[in-house]
């Protein structure tokens, strides 16, 4: 999608928000109900995946039964050209993630307002039946007034369709992943209650509690080891606040917090002095269902029997028992020959047969791609460059084998990078953002030039030409896409006028395009017709259009302004797109010889001129269109 392109016949796209896992997401405008909205839209390489597509509808299905404050709305949804697309509330902010990133250590204080409403989210949805098994802070939206709302509903589940999910499937983001899911158990409500404590573990402590070499690793620390301390990171936490932590991510649902609503109570009260001596919350743990080996000795009925058989006497002890090798050599011998196989198995595994999750590098250049892969044992293999209409020069179109495909450590994994677009034809980029017009059309191959122009009209940023027309396609490497943008209005210094004449004063206002003002003083000691004040002082700044009064000194006799309004017409014969005009004006300080103001106008314009006149005297104007004279007056009074 390209900025401009309009989609459900109402939906005008204006610039690129991020990429996901299944879609590309868009900001764009409304233009039935005027307003900015964004546009979720299935990657085109995945739009024939029914996997895919059904996650996909079930997202938008999920979320629009839901209506509350702190869960992202969803208007609208379609299908345009084979993809199908989601319509959502517009959140103008930043995800959780990276709030905690840019803003940690997080206020106590405000740690519970976001998770209080998280939770008020989580508990409406759950109300409704909704389980939502992928909640993440990269999954959480915060403005900047610090209200959150929480999106990306596409692996929920309604609790009646359970068997969605599959066994040793990893649903969801691994290092918020309760232990049941990690077992391939089916997810419940107090699945997503262990993610929100995964949730306030790094609102706390800015990182998550488990960390592996893969998905795998990290999967197996959910449901075998103790979430750590986040007191352990900052002993100013109170237990209460760990307390929360710790029970919402009891390893045994049945330990967790009954529903969301009890977590939120509990964790309301958390910051109250009146509990400030509470002790740390102990679960006990059971053994996982794990086997445990007990040595024979400790075996009540291999004692009795043992005690039975001995003799009775200390001489006939010593006499016949035997040593502990000619006991145990023959086992002895055995353990250390399984473990010798163990250990050459073992090694044959690591280094031979070991199998690996290949990670998703699709998007990213060779080099990010290069380093990804060596942290999951793995290598770049061959690299073909091909032409691409949808992704950035130097980034990777796809992969062999393909990402979350199971592979051999040490194998290469072989890449299809793209070299740009073979050609593209021109769009219409006038008053669109130049940052990010300039970035798409470089990321396709593009060399974008930009010059920068003054304007009273148009937004610092903003396109105001281009060099090709829209339509012409253009080629990377052969076409250069040059731009006009503008630098927004231009700041005029305005020098000290004082004791010098009026006419140097309208040199500059004409020059500048400024109005200027004068009034007219007795004085005796500035002469005729020369400024004794100013109005904006000698060193603050105008911008075209605006304003420059003066105050002249006469020699006494009385004048009057009179301020006149010329309404001057637009020329578009010839296809003209601009006219050149002058003014000149007669009065007590200007001849029509003296050029008043130069002007060049784009449609029908009025200015105000003002007149200073003597008794008795009477003024005029002329005004020159691209050369000639359109319009004149010679009996202006005061």
């Amino acid at each position: 999608m390209n900025p401009g392109d309009i989609i459900g016949h109402r939906y005008k796209i204006i610039r690129f928000l991020g990429e996901g896992g299944m879609a590309n997401v868009y900001l764009a405008y409304d233009t039935v109900l005027d307003r900015q909205v964004s546009v979720k839209v299935l990657r085109l390489d995945l739009r024939d995946d029914p996997n895919t597509k059904r996650r996909f509808r079930r997202e938008a299905m999920s979320a629009t039964k839901l209506n509350d404050p702190h869960i992202v709305g969803i208007f609208d949804t379609g299908e345009e050209n084979g993809l199908q697309y989601i319509v959502m509330q517009y959140v103008q902010g930043t995800d959780l993630k990276a709030y905690i990133r840019d803003h940690y250590p997080i206020a106590l204080p405000q740690v519970i307002d976001i998770m209080e409403q998280v939770l008020s989210a989580v508990e409406a949805a759950h109300a409704h039946g909704i389980i939502h098994r992928d909640l993440k802070p990269q999954n959480i939206l915060i403005d900047e007034n610090k209200n959150v709302k929480i999106t990306d509903f596409g692996i929920a589940v309604a609790v009646s369709q359970n068997s969605l999910t599959q066994t040793n499937t990893l649903m969801g983001s691994v290092h918020y992943l309760s232990p049941e899911q990690a077992r391939g158990s089916i997810a419940t409500k107090k699945s997503d209650i262990y993610s929100l404590g995964i949730i306030l573990y790094e609102l706390l402590t800015s990182k998550v509690p488990f960390e592996g070499e893969n998905a795998v690793s990290i999967a197996i620390k959910h449901f075998r080891e103790d979430i750590p301390s986040v007191r352990s990171v900052n002993p100013h936490i109170p237990q209460p606040l760990e307390n929360v932590v710790i029970r919402a991510t009891a390893k045994d649902p049945i330990d967790r917090y009954e529903n969301v609503k009890q977590m939120a109570d509990d964790l309301k009260t958390s910051l109250d002095p009146s509990r400030a001596n509470e002790p740390r919350l102990v679960i006990d743990h059971d053994d996982n269902d794990e086997t445990k080996v007990l040595p024979l000795n400790k075996l009540p009925h291999n004692r009795t029997d043992r005690q039975q058989s001995q003799p009775t006497t200390p001489e006939k002890t010593a006499a016949q028992q035997p040593s502990f090798w000619q006991r145990n050599r023959r086992h002895v011998m055995v353990v250390i020959s399984l473990i010798a196989v163990a250990i050459v198995a073992g090694c044959s595994w690591w280094f031979l047969l070991r199998q690996v999750i290949v990670p998703d590098i699709e998007g990213q250049t060779p080099l990010q791609a290069e380093q990804r892969l060596k942290k999951q044992s793995l290598r770049v293999g061959n690299i073909t460059r091909v032409r691409s209409q949808n992704v950035a020069k130097n980034h990777i179109i796809s992969m062999q084998p393909g990402p979350s495909a199971k592979a051999r450590a040490n194998s290469s994994v072989d890449l299809k990078v793209s070299t740009g677009v073979s050609q593209l034809k021109m769009g219409q980029y006038v008053g669109e953002d130049y940052a990010e017009t300039a970035k798409l059309l470089r990321q396709k191959g593009f060399r974008v030039h930009k010059r920068m122009v003054y304007s009273d009209t148009v937004d610092a940023g903003t396109i105001t030409k281009q060099n090709y027309r829209r339509g012409t396609v253009v080629k990377p490497g052969h076409n250069i896409i040059d731009f006009e943008v503008s630098a927004g209005k231009q700041n005029i210094k305005i020098p000290d006028f004082t004791n010098q004449d009026v006419s140097v004063v309208q040199q500059f206002a004409n020059k500048h395009n400024l109005q200027l003002t004068t009034q007219q003083k007795k004085s005796k000691t500035v002469a005729t017709n020369h400024v004794i004040s100013q109005t904006p002082k000698a060193g603050m700044t105008l911008n075209h259009g605006d304003t420059l009064t003066v105050t002249i000194a006469n020699s006494g006799n009385q004048t009057k302004t009179t301020n006149i309004q010329i309404n001057i017409p637009f020329d578009s014969n010839g296809g003209q797109l601009e006219n050149r005009v002058q003014v000149y004006i007669r009065d007590a300080n200007h001849n029509l010889t003296m050029e008043y103001q130069d002007i060049t106008i784009n449609q029908e314009t009025t200015i105000n001129v003002p007149f200073t006149l003597k008794n008795g005297q009477t003024g005029a104007y002329r005004v020159v269109r691209n050369g000639r004279t359109i319009m004149s007056a010679t009996n202006i009074t005061g």
